[in-house]
Protein backbone atom coordinates (compact mmCIF):
# COMPACT_ATOMS: atom_id res chain seq x y z
CA UNK A 1 0.00 0.00 0.00
CA UNK A 2 0.85 3.50 -0.14
CA UNK A 3 -0.82 6.33 1.47
CA UNK A 4 -3.49 4.02 2.29
CA UNK A 5 -3.95 3.00 -1.28
CA UNK A 6 -4.08 -0.49 -2.09
CA UNK A 7 -1.71 -1.00 -5.55
CA UNK A 8 -1.99 -3.40 -8.16
CA UNK A 9 -0.31 -4.42 -10.87
CA UNK A 10 -1.12 -5.80 -13.88
CA UNK A 11 0.71 -7.44 -16.65
CA UNK A 12 -0.87 -8.28 -20.25
CA UNK A 13 1.31 -11.07 -21.39
CA UNK A 14 2.55 -12.55 -24.57
CA UNK A 15 4.91 -14.92 -24.56
CA UNK A 16 6.69 -13.17 -21.62
CA UNK A 17 8.48 -16.49 -20.43
CA UNK A 18 12.00 -15.66 -20.88
CA UNK A 19 11.99 -11.93 -19.31
CA UNK A 20 8.94 -12.17 -16.39
CA UNK A 21 10.90 -12.78 -13.74
CA UNK A 22 13.21 -10.35 -13.67
CA UNK A 23 10.40 -8.04 -14.01
CA UNK A 24 8.58 -9.70 -10.93
CA UNK A 25 11.94 -9.95 -9.45
CA UNK A 26 12.46 -6.12 -9.26
CA UNK A 27 8.85 -5.21 -7.92
CA UNK A 28 8.59 -3.20 -5.06
CA UNK A 29 7.14 -5.12 -1.99
CA UNK A 30 4.83 -2.36 -1.09
CA UNK A 31 2.94 -3.54 -3.95
CA UNK A 32 -0.49 -5.65 -2.42
CA UNK A 33 -1.22 -8.20 -5.65
CA UNK A 34 0.26 -8.39 -9.23
CA UNK A 35 -2.00 -10.08 -11.98
CA UNK A 36 -1.34 -11.35 -14.97
CA UNK A 37 -3.13 -12.16 -17.80
CA UNK A 38 -1.90 -14.33 -20.91
CA UNK A 39 -2.88 -14.29 -23.98
CA UNK A 40 -2.88 -17.91 -25.00
CA UNK A 41 0.72 -17.77 -25.12
CA UNK A 42 2.80 -20.39 -26.77
CA UNK A 43 5.68 -20.65 -24.46
CA UNK A 44 5.94 -21.00 -20.55
CA UNK A 45 4.44 -17.73 -19.32
CA UNK A 46 1.53 -19.18 -17.12
CA UNK A 47 3.68 -21.35 -15.67
CA UNK A 48 6.18 -19.18 -14.77
CA UNK A 49 3.75 -16.60 -13.43
CA UNK A 50 2.35 -19.71 -11.09
CA UNK A 51 5.86 -20.50 -10.22
CA UNK A 52 6.47 -16.84 -9.13
CA UNK A 53 3.25 -16.74 -7.25
CA UNK A 54 1.24 -14.37 -9.53
CA UNK A 55 -2.34 -14.25 -9.79
CA UNK A 56 -3.04 -15.39 -13.12
CA UNK A 57 -6.05 -15.53 -15.90
CA UNK A 58 -5.87 -17.19 -18.88
CA UNK A 59 -7.64 -15.75 -21.98
CA UNK A 60 -9.80 -18.60 -23.97
CA UNK A 61 -8.77 -17.18 -27.11
CA UNK A 62 -6.14 -14.85 -27.99
CA UNK A 63 -8.14 -11.26 -28.06
CA UNK A 64 -4.97 -8.77 -28.74
CA UNK A 65 -3.16 -6.42 -26.86
CA UNK A 66 -6.11 -4.12 -25.96
CA UNK A 67 -8.16 -7.07 -25.33
CA UNK A 68 -6.00 -8.25 -22.51
CA UNK A 69 -5.83 -4.86 -21.02
CA UNK A 70 -9.61 -4.91 -20.60
CA UNK A 71 -9.08 -8.38 -18.51
CA UNK A 72 -6.19 -6.85 -16.41
CA UNK A 73 -8.11 -3.76 -15.33
CA UNK A 74 -11.30 -5.50 -14.82
CA UNK A 75 -9.66 -7.81 -12.82
CA UNK A 76 -7.57 -5.17 -10.73
CA UNK A 77 -10.99 -3.10 -10.17
CA UNK A 78 -12.91 -6.32 -9.13
CA UNK A 79 -9.25 -7.25 -6.59
CA UNK A 80 -10.15 -3.88 -4.76
CA UNK A 81 -7.06 -1.92 -6.25
CA UNK A 82 -7.39 1.96 -5.55
CA UNK A 83 -4.19 2.36 -7.75
CA UNK A 84 -3.69 -0.12 -11.21
CA UNK A 85 -0.18 0.29 -12.46
CA UNK A 86 0.12 -1.46 -16.18
CA UNK A 87 3.84 -2.80 -16.85
CA UNK A 88 4.74 -5.09 -19.97
CA UNK A 89 6.61 -7.73 -18.35
CA UNK A 90 9.18 -7.52 -20.96
CA UNK A 91 11.34 -5.74 -18.43
CA UNK A 92 11.43 -2.98 -21.23
CA UNK A 93 10.58 -0.31 -18.39
CA UNK A 94 12.19 -0.43 -15.30
CA UNK A 95 10.03 -2.28 -11.99
CA UNK A 96 11.99 -0.18 -9.26
CA UNK A 97 9.81 2.43 -10.46
CA UNK A 98 6.16 1.39 -10.14
CA UNK A 99 6.14 3.08 -6.72
CA UNK A 100 7.01 6.21 -8.34
CA UNK A 101 4.49 6.54 -10.54
CA UNK A 102 1.64 4.53 -8.18
CA UNK A 103 2.83 7.77 -5.25
CA UNK A 104 1.83 10.23 -7.83
CA UNK A 105 -1.59 8.93 -7.70
CA UNK A 106 -1.86 7.69 -4.50
CA UNK A 107 -1.05 11.09 -3.02
CA UNK A 108 -3.83 12.80 -5.22
CA UNK A 109 -1.31 14.91 -7.21
CA UNK A 110 -2.36 13.10 -10.07
CA UNK A 111 -5.07 10.75 -11.65
CA UNK A 112 -2.78 9.58 -13.92
CA UNK A 113 0.94 9.26 -14.41
CA UNK A 114 3.51 7.79 -17.31
CA UNK A 115 7.00 6.43 -17.36
CA UNK A 116 7.99 8.38 -20.39
CA UNK A 117 10.91 6.92 -22.40
CA UNK A 118 11.59 10.12 -24.42
CA UNK A 119 12.14 12.77 -20.99
CA UNK A 120 15.83 13.30 -20.58
CA UNK A 121 16.78 11.55 -23.97
CA UNK A 122 15.92 8.15 -22.20
CA UNK A 123 14.54 6.22 -25.90
CA UNK A 124 17.99 6.49 -28.20
CA UNK A 125 19.90 5.92 -24.90
CA UNK A 126 18.08 2.38 -24.27
CA UNK A 127 17.89 1.42 -27.65
CA UNK A 128 14.76 2.84 -29.49
CA UNK A 129 14.86 2.20 -33.13
CA UNK A 130 15.50 5.98 -34.82
CA UNK A 131 12.33 4.77 -36.88
CA UNK A 132 9.96 4.60 -34.33
CA UNK A 133 12.04 7.20 -32.14
CA UNK A 134 10.69 9.71 -34.99
CA UNK A 135 7.22 8.37 -35.30
CA UNK A 136 7.13 8.62 -31.22
CA UNK A 137 7.59 12.58 -31.63
CA UNK A 138 5.43 13.28 -35.01
CA UNK A 139 2.90 11.25 -33.23
CA UNK A 140 2.56 13.06 -29.80
CA UNK A 141 2.82 15.91 -31.12
CA UNK A 142 0.30 15.84 -33.55
CA UNK A 143 -1.60 14.64 -30.53
CA UNK A 144 -1.03 16.85 -28.72
CA UNK A 145 -2.01 19.74 -31.31
CA UNK A 146 -5.13 18.08 -31.09
CA UNK A 147 -6.00 17.10 -27.42
CA UNK A 148 -4.64 20.52 -26.12
CA UNK A 149 -2.66 18.50 -23.58
CA UNK A 150 1.39 18.80 -23.95
CA UNK A 151 2.27 14.88 -23.01
CA UNK A 152 6.14 14.36 -24.03
CA UNK A 153 4.71 10.63 -25.26
CA UNK A 154 1.66 8.72 -25.62
CA UNK A 155 3.00 5.38 -26.65
CA UNK A 156 4.51 4.40 -23.18
CA UNK A 157 3.86 0.37 -21.75
CA UNK A 158 4.40 2.11 -18.52
CA UNK A 159 1.28 3.96 -17.03
CA UNK A 160 -0.63 4.21 -13.40
CA UNK A 161 -4.29 4.83 -12.94
CA UNK A 162 -6.67 5.82 -10.11
CA UNK A 163 -9.57 3.52 -9.83
CA UNK A 164 -11.36 6.16 -10.89
CA UNK A 165 -10.24 7.18 -14.03
CA UNK A 166 -11.19 3.15 -14.69
CA UNK A 167 -14.20 3.73 -13.48
CA UNK A 168 -14.73 6.78 -15.77
CA UNK A 169 -13.34 6.36 -19.10
CA UNK A 170 -15.61 3.62 -21.27
CA UNK A 171 -12.36 1.76 -22.00
CA UNK A 172 -14.51 -1.37 -22.87
CA UNK A 173 -15.33 0.39 -26.24
CA UNK A 174 -11.36 0.53 -27.23
CA UNK A 175 -10.03 -1.35 -29.85
CA UNK A 176 -8.46 -4.81 -28.66
CA UNK A 177 -5.36 -4.00 -30.85
CA UNK A 178 -2.10 -1.89 -29.98
CA UNK A 179 -4.28 1.40 -30.52
CA UNK A 180 -6.04 0.79 -27.20
CA UNK A 181 -3.08 2.02 -25.35
CA UNK A 182 -3.90 5.94 -27.18
CA UNK A 183 -7.66 5.63 -26.63
CA UNK A 184 -7.75 5.25 -23.04
CA UNK A 185 -5.27 7.99 -23.01
CA UNK A 186 -7.57 10.48 -25.22
CA UNK A 187 -10.51 9.67 -23.20
CA UNK A 188 -9.03 9.85 -19.92
CA UNK A 189 -7.83 13.72 -21.53
CA UNK A 190 -11.47 14.00 -22.78
CA UNK A 191 -12.82 13.74 -19.11
CA UNK A 192 -10.55 16.42 -17.79
CA UNK A 193 -8.15 14.02 -15.90
CA UNK A 194 -5.00 15.32 -14.49
CA UNK A 195 -1.58 13.65 -16.14
CA UNK A 196 1.97 13.71 -14.85
CA UNK A 197 4.71 11.60 -16.07
CA UNK A 198 8.34 10.47 -14.63
CA UNK A 199 11.63 9.44 -16.75
CA UNK A 200 11.84 6.41 -17.07
CA UNK A 201 14.89 4.22 -18.99
CA UNK A 202 14.23 1.56 -21.44
CA UNK A 203 15.54 -1.07 -22.70
CA UNK A 204 15.52 -2.82 -26.21
CA UNK A 205 16.82 -6.24 -27.03
CA UNK A 206 15.88 -9.62 -29.00
CA UNK A 207 13.83 -11.00 -26.08
CA UNK A 208 11.60 -7.21 -25.39
CA UNK A 209 8.38 -7.28 -26.78
CA UNK A 210 7.83 -4.71 -30.45
CA UNK A 211 5.84 -4.31 -33.23
CA UNK A 212 7.69 -5.01 -36.68
CA UNK A 213 6.90 -2.07 -39.24
CA UNK A 214 3.66 -2.57 -40.86
CA UNK A 215 1.66 -3.11 -37.53
CA UNK A 216 3.40 0.38 -36.30
CA UNK A 217 1.93 1.43 -39.34
CA UNK A 218 -1.32 0.41 -38.44
CA UNK A 219 -1.22 1.74 -35.41
CA UNK A 220 -0.16 4.94 -36.58
CA UNK A 221 -3.19 5.31 -38.85
CA UNK A 222 -5.19 4.21 -35.55
CA UNK A 223 -3.73 7.69 -33.10
CA UNK A 224 -4.33 9.95 -36.32
CA UNK A 225 -7.83 8.45 -35.94
CA UNK A 226 -8.53 8.58 -32.35
CA UNK A 227 -6.89 12.31 -32.39
CA UNK A 228 -9.31 13.46 -35.19
CA UNK A 229 -12.49 11.64 -33.10
CA UNK A 230 -10.94 13.21 -30.05
CA UNK A 231 -11.47 16.62 -31.64
CA UNK A 232 -14.50 16.20 -33.45
CA UNK A 233 -16.17 15.10 -30.04
CA UNK A 234 -15.00 17.87 -28.24
CA UNK A 235 -16.63 20.03 -30.95
CA UNK A 236 -19.53 18.39 -30.50
CA UNK A 237 -19.61 17.48 -34.40
CA UNK A 238 -19.40 13.69 -33.86
CA UNK A 239 -18.73 11.30 -31.08
CA UNK A 240 -18.07 7.71 -31.62
CA UNK A 241 -18.43 5.25 -29.01
CA UNK A 242 -15.04 5.51 -27.24
CA UNK A 243 -15.72 8.94 -26.40
CA UNK A 244 -19.73 8.39 -25.35
CA UNK A 245 -19.58 9.27 -21.73
CA UNK A 246 -22.57 10.25 -19.04
CA UNK A 247 -24.08 13.20 -19.61
CA UNK A 248 -22.20 14.85 -16.96
CA UNK A 249 -19.10 14.61 -17.71
CA UNK A 250 -19.89 15.28 -21.84
CA UNK A 251 -21.43 18.80 -19.85
CA UNK A 252 -18.35 19.40 -18.75
CA UNK A 253 -15.77 17.89 -20.81
CA UNK A 254 -14.77 21.57 -22.35
CA UNK A 255 -14.06 22.50 -18.74
CA UNK A 256 -10.29 22.05 -17.54
CA UNK A 257 -11.93 20.21 -14.35
CA UNK A 258 -9.94 16.82 -12.71
CA UNK A 259 -12.11 13.92 -12.08
CA UNK A 260 -12.18 14.55 -8.50
CA UNK A 261 -14.71 17.79 -9.35
CA UNK A 262 -16.82 15.57 -11.65
CA UNK A 263 -17.90 13.40 -8.41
Amino acid sequence: MINGKRVVVVMPAFNAAETLEATVRELPDAVDECILVDDQSSDGTVEVAHRLGLTVEVHEINRGYGGNQKTCYARALAAGADIVVMIHPDYQYSPLLVMSLAGMVAYGEYDIALGSRTLLGGARRGGMPFYKYLSNRALTHFQNLLTGAHLSEYHTGFRSFSREVLETVPYANNSEDFVFDNQILAQAIFAGARFGEISCPTRYFPEASSINFSRSCVYGLGVLKTSLQFRLAKWGWFRSSIFQFPARILERAAQPISLADRR
